[in-house]
């Protein structure tokens, strides 16, 4: 079946299909780089990146354009407050550049360690303040923007479909607008496209009205265009960025006469606790404090198990579930590798039929909308079976095996790469301290403390260590 996507734009399920035959334009809406990630920040590449090696697999060429904000995104995200980036310089007395690539590279570290494929091009909006110009300067000539004291603005009244990827109303939106807060508008709801730089705003470059710097907004309008051309394919980000970013730069670009992104996807809200996850408030949980303390394949597993346009509430005892559950696929797949290599020759045909009805549910589950759960529950479905085939399965059928994990595990959903199948080397230290754990296992089961006994168990196999109870005692293996 073809690939059927969540279209913002029109509200419904459509079939994806590119504007040019064989290649993909995508553009995702970046982190503005003034502080390290938070959780909420890992969600939207994840997805993003499923539905990248998705389109790979499938032969397209993707060109994945995903920006990097490193001015004119101000602290309320509107007309108002400090530039972000240039607040956070303040703060750590450094030059903004400094900032900016300081935090990008954070970024990009944990991103890496979840798997995530880098971008065809993470262009910084610093670099594109020409184009943005050029298309501030086309709008103005157009009669949607207009000019005041250094400042341009865009004219919102000039565009009446304002609104439609939101689905709100100019006059609802005007009837509810606050009074004015700059008095050089015309109207409350209009936007920045250009500031002027106030006396010892650091961040300014010139431009026909003075010096100043771009609005949030026409940055990724302008970027867009340049490396993905009129009409591209898809834009996506973060729900929280539909109105009134992604609002913006659909009446920027049409305004100025282009066509402009086809579909438009977006991701919920990830929660901690039941509450919405954000730098703001301080409700947040940094990325690196959790790739440092828990496997971050396990988390990426956690972010996968929630469609991405349902609200998705982390806690810490989902992801204690998460990591057993993917602990469960990991050790499958490293079985089925291993069997593979002494296995006598031949073919299992029950395990082929098996791996057939695997491949094609985790596909369907994928065209229909990213569903990244229900491709996950097709793997734990599957375990059952595959354990009771293990034993006597033939080589190809479990090379066959392997090559399908790899496929579907790795190559679409990115949970196994190769680190994560090394065989780990133990030394006389580490054994001991397992033999010992599995001494006072047996000790508890003697003694018909049965709680215990899955405790050790349980927690063993969250470092890695699987123990099956046999009938000359229990036997250990690292995953």
């Amino acid at each position: 079946m073809p690939l059927v996507l969540y279209n913002t734009l029109t509200r419904r399920k459509e079939a994806f299909v590119p504007a040019t035959p064989g290649h993909v334009g995508i553009y995702v809406c970046g982190p503005t780089v003034y502080s390290d990630p938070h959780l909420g920040h890992a969600r939207g590449p994840i997805v993003y990146d499923v539905l990248r090696r998705y389109l790979l697999d499938q032969g397209y060429k993707v060109r994945f354009v995903s920006n990097i904000t490193d001015v004119g995104h101000l602290t309320d995200d509107a007309d108002e407050g400090e530039d972000k980036i240039e607040r956070r310089a303040k703060l750590e007395r450094l030059e903004p550049m400094e900032v900016a690539e300081k935090y990008m590279w954070s970024y990009f570290d944990a991103i890496t360690a979840l798997n995530v494929l880098r971008p065809s091009i993470a262009p910084r909006a610093s670099g594109h303040i020409p184009e943005m110009l050029e298309l501030t300067q086309r709008l103005l000539e157009g009669g949607f923007a207009y000019e005041r004291k250094g400042s341009v603005y865009f004219r919102v009244r000039a565009f009446p479909e304002y609104g439609k990827l939101s689905g709100k109303r100019l006059e609802e939106l005007r009837a509810g607008a606050r009074v004015e807060v700059r008095e050089e508008k015309e109207d409350p709801l209009d936007f920045a496209l250009w500031k002027a730089a106030e006396p010892g705003h650091i961040m300014r470059w010139k431009s026909p009205w003075g010096e100043g710097y771009p609005g949030w907004h026409i940055e990724c309008t302008a970027m867009s265009l340049k490396y993905l051309g009129e009409g591209f394919d898809l834009h996506a980000g973060g729900i929280d960025l539909q109105f009134p970013h992604h609002e913006c730069e659909i009446a920027q670009a049409e305004a100025a006469g282009y066509r402009f992104a086809r579909y438009w996807m977006h991701h919920n809200h990830v929660l901690l606790e039941g509450e919405k996850m954000a730098k703001s408030t301080g409700n947040l949980v940094l990325l690196h404090d959790l790739l440092r303390a828990h496997e971050p394949m396990a988390l990426r597993f956690y972010l996968l198990q929630t469609h991405y346009r349902s609200p998705m509430d982390f806690t810490w005892e989902g992801l204690e579930a998460a990591k057993r559950g993917y602990a469960r696929l990991l050790q499958a797949y490293r079985e089925v590798r291993r069997r593979a290599r002494e296995a006598p020759s031949g073919t299992t045909p029950a395990l082929e039929e098996g791996l057939e009805a695997l491949e094609g549910r985790v596909l369907a589950a994928l065209e229909d909308d990213l569903a990244t759960p229900q491709a996950l529950a097709a793997f734990f479905d599957f375990l059952p079976e595959l354990n009771k085939l293990l034993p006597e399965a033939r080589r190809e059928s479990l090379q066959r095996a392997a090559s399908v994990f790899h496929k579907l595990g790795e190559g679409l959903l990115g949970l196994f790469p190769e680190r994560v199948l090394e065989e780990k080397v133990s030394g006389p230290l580490l054994e001991g301290l397992i033999r010992l754990l599995l001494e006072l296992r047996e000790e508890a089961r003697r003694a018909r403390d049965y709680a215990k006994s899955d405790l050790i168990r349980a927690r063993l196999l969250e470092l890695g260590v699987a123990v099956e109870d046999t009938k000359e005692g229990p036997k250990w293996r690292i995953l």
